[in-house]
């Protein structure tokens, strides 16, 4: 049986409602009953999200969690590249040089502009600038590239004359710094600070752990930074017809130098420069879970320590699935567009007392369902005037 109302008991009906939901208002919010996001939207800003200003090593192991292994690197970091959890880290937001990691941000801002198959002829003005003690892949003035094989030199080889070419097609040297400063900032990379594309020492360039995870991931994301990235070996162009083999320098993941290769690895990218010391960020996937270790300027065990340290970083990480809180998140700084204002056809006003705004208690929400409610009291008054007062059937 539905209950029939008469239009006169429905304001007090109303009212009733606004004073329920009302009160009712903050212990839903204390509860945190927000919604989930669908599955491949970044998540909202966590409430852990501050621990990374946290000093020391930061872990939420719960019961049968394996220790976080020791490290030596001034700053580092563990995430989940899918839902872009941190899983541990320290030092995370600290500012150091990023040596050419910082390649990384250079992919993720000029790729998308500079389709692979185009050919350029390289001029002499575009290698100008060159940092002095630059690795280099062997672009050679007046000879001809497709725009991959460029990239190529980028990712594998780090060739700083590559960038530079790059740099020049993009719009110049200084218009690409500016770019990339702002692409970090959408992407909530804030410890950043970008003056050589190149990741060439420069008073005043830094990125951080944090940030260098940021872009790793957000490159996982593109076919072509992924790509290029996993690339073990490749041949380069010489001129004259031949070309040369050119062989990634990231050793976790082709084995060199008597690194042992680290199974499921995906890339990303390494760097060295006399003020950043080694620089790695890398990406692994097992199991279908996908980390990504960010390692900064290990103080022990020598020039090849970055890699054996990330090693034992990953090793943790997947084994730690499952077993230990988040204490961050990827996307926890990351810019969002604002959702478009819903269409309203009546709106209502609730005074909240200042004391009660300043909580931050979630009134907002409350005064619209309650307003909600008088609509739709309104609504069942108006169509049983219509009918006449009539009351509801059977």
């Amino acid at each position: 049986m539905i209950n029939g109302f008469s239009s006169r008991t429905l304001v007090p009906v109303c009212a009733l409602s606004v004073a329920g939901v009302l009160a009712l208002a903050p212990a839903a919010a204390a509860a945190g009953g927000g919604s989930e996001p669908m599955p491949g939207q970044p998540r909202a800003a966590q409430p852990y999200a501050s621990l990374l200003d946290r000093p020391g090593t930061l872990v939420r192991p719960h019961p049968g969690a394996p220790r976080v292994p020791e490290v030596s690197a001034l700053s580092w970091l563990v995430a989940d590249a899918d839902s872009g959890d941190v899983l541990a880290a320290h030092a995370a937001h600290r500012r150091l040089p990023p040596a050419s990691t910082l390649k990384t941000l250079f992919a993720l801002t000029v790729l998308p502009t500079l389709p692979g198959g185009l050919e350029h002829t390289v001029s002499e003005r575009e290698l100008r600038g060159i940092g002095a003690g630059s690795s280099l892949v062997g672009v050679a003035e007046g000879r001809t590239y497709r725009i991959a094989d460029l990239w190529r030199g980028v990712f594998l080889n780090s060739g700083n004359d590559a960038v530079h070419v790059l740099a020049a097609l993009n719009g110049g040297w200084a218009a690409t710094a500016a770019q990339m400063q702002a692409k970090a900032r959408a992407l909530g990379a804030r410890d950043t600070q970008v003056l050589s594309p190149d990741g060439y020492d420069t008073p005043g360039q830094v990125s951080s752990a944090y940030d260098l995870a940021v872009f790793g991931r957000e490159g996982l994301r593109n076919a072509d930074f992924a790509r290029y990235c996993r690339t073990v070996s490749a041949q380069f162009p010489g001129g004259g017809g031949w070309s040369y083999d050119i062989q990634n320098t990231n050793r976790l993941l082709t084995g060199a130098d008597g690194v042992e290769r680290y199974p499921g690895l995906i890339g990303v990218k390494n760097g060295y420069t006399t003020h950043a010391g080694n620089t790695l960020v890398a990406a692994a996937r097992r199991d279908g879970r996908t980390l990504v270790v960010t390692v900064m300027n290990p103080q022990e065990g020598g020039g090849f320590a970055v890699y054996e340290e990330a090693r034992a970083l990953l090793d943790w990480g997947f084994a730690a699935a499952g077993r230990v809180g988040p204490v961050g998140s990827l996307d926890a700084q990351r810019a969002r567009p604002r959702p478009a204002p819903a269409a309203t056809p009546v709106s209502a006003t609730v005074a909240v007392a200042p004391e009660e705004q300043a909580s931050g208690l979630g009134w907002g929400p409350a005064a619209a369902v309650a307003g909600a409610a008088c609509l739709g009291a309104g609504g069942v008054a108006f169509t049983l005037r219509r009918r006449g007062g009539a009351a509801g059937r059977d």
